[in-house]
């Protein structure tokens, strides 16, 4: 007897719903992301939804993972059997997943996109789809759409949790690769989770960037992975490395920095001066797409929750669409100036805050900026919300799935 395992899945309700607001629209619609953050999944049920409302829509799909579309691997073949496959009278949809595969793609796709006659809808690899590569692909015709991992809140739908703290601890070292919940065992789901970052890295990043040398990158990215959250420079990783006997420059390593940025597996904030409304040059912080590769691949050994907390919270400020700077006044940090259209908001973020001590270090930086945006600090307070002289105290785990939005605090955004 065989069983066959099948994936569950949940409705990524904003991805959804954003990719609805785009449908009919020109532009040419690309949804980009690390490898397994649900971008064909998110296709196919995108497909079913069109399906579901247009009964007479013509949904034409190339999936290049499969090998019954071998035969069309290169541009005119391709563009011929999308166009051969066009309906009059009725919308045409055309969905190419993995659309890298297909040699001079771009050619075929902006042909299409010229025609009119279809709504177009592509996914890459990470490391082949890329936002500086868009402009020139498509110059200016796309509208991008990151995928992210699944949030907290999709964590506990998945799960049908209704305990959000044992949730949210399960959750701060399982994180959101879906794939990985289908296996029982811790090991199984490092495991997993440790061949998507090997896969990203080595056969993504470093081949489309003819990056060689393999020991360098590996150490570079343990060393992010061991200082989420912390201010850094290309430098001190330099110097690092060349204490540790690995030769480099810190040119290189910055290069290499910006193809992991580039590749959907880090995230670069740079600084801002509140007081003196500038940015600054030095000392970014780099923030990990997901929190299950830094388990993965260093374990549990020495976890600085402070700074495991501040990186999730980043990367759900990223999924509902802020703009993201860390804060500088005077000598004091500020974990994030987070920004959308016309909202501001400064965010100090904590692990444990039920020490007077501890709740002061957080609160001084807030209370000394000087203008009337919220300030709010988010901790693993386990508590309803509560305000000290006009700061908000909101607990991680209530933020993440929304339930402050009910009070009026800032709630989600694409995500």
């Amino acid at each position: 007897m065989y069983v066959v395992i099948i994936m569950k899945i949940i409705e990524r309700k904003q991805y959804l719903s954003e990719l609805l607001s785009l449908k009919n629209k020109p532009d040419i619609k690309i949804i980009t992301g690390v490898r397994r953050a649900g971008k064909s999944m998110l296709l196919n049920e995108y497909i079913k939804v069109i399906q579901n409302v247009e009964k007479d829509a013509n949904i034409i799909r190339v999936d290049f993972n499969r090998i019954m579309f071998d035969d069309i691997k290169e541009y005119k073949k391709l563009h011929a059997y999308i166009n051969e496959r066009h309906v009059p009278k009725v919308n045409n949809y055309v969905f190419v997943d993995e659309v890298q595969m297909c040699d001079k793609f771009e050619l075929a796709v902006n042909d299409l996109y010229e025609s009119k006659e279809f709504d177009i809808y592509i996914t890459g690899s990470n490391a082949f789809l890329l936002s500086s590569d868009l402009v020139t692909l498509f110059t200016g015709r796309y509208f991008e759409i990151e995928v992210f991992p699944f949030s907290f809140s999709e964590y506990c739908e998945y799960y049908e949790y209704n305990n959000i703290n044992d949730a949210f601890d399960k959750y701060t070292i399982e994180g959101g690769f879906a794939g990985s919940y289908l296996y029982d065992s811790e090991k199984q789901k490092s495991d997993y989770i440790a061949n998507i970052l090997d896969v990203v890295v080595l056969k993504d990043i470093m081949h489309k960037n003819g990056v060689t040398d393999k020991v360098a990158m590996e150490n570079i990215v343990a060393f992010l992975l061991d200082n989420i959250s912390n201010l850094t420079t290309p430098s001190k990783i330099t110097n690092k490395l060349n204490e540790d006997g690995i030769s480099i420059d810190h040119k290189t390593v910055r290069n290499y920095i910006s193809y992991l940025c580039e590749g959907f597996v880090f995230y670069k904030i740079k600084r801002f001066d509140i007081r003196g409304n500038g940015y600054l040059k030095t000392n970014e912080k780099y923030y990990l797409v997901d929190q299950g590769f830094r388990f993965a691949k260093l374990g549990k050994r020495f976890v600085d929750y402070d700074r495991l907390y501040e990186n999730i919270v980043a990367l759900e400020l990223l999924r509902r669409g802020y703009d993201l700077y860390v804060g500088k006044l005077y000598q004091k940090e500020i974990d994030f100036v987070a920004i959308r259209g016309s909202e501001k908001i400064y965010i100090q973020v904590s692990d444990n805050v039920t020490r007077e001590e501890t709740l002061e270090r957080e609160l001084t930086p807030l209370r000394q900026i000087n203008d009337a945006y919220p300030k709010i600090l988010i901790a693993n307070t386990r508590h309803d919300v509560y305000d000290i002289g006009g700061i908000k105290i909101l607990d991680i785990a209530r933020w993440l799935v929304n339930e402050t939005e009910k009070i009026g605090i800032f709630g989600e955004g694409k995500n």
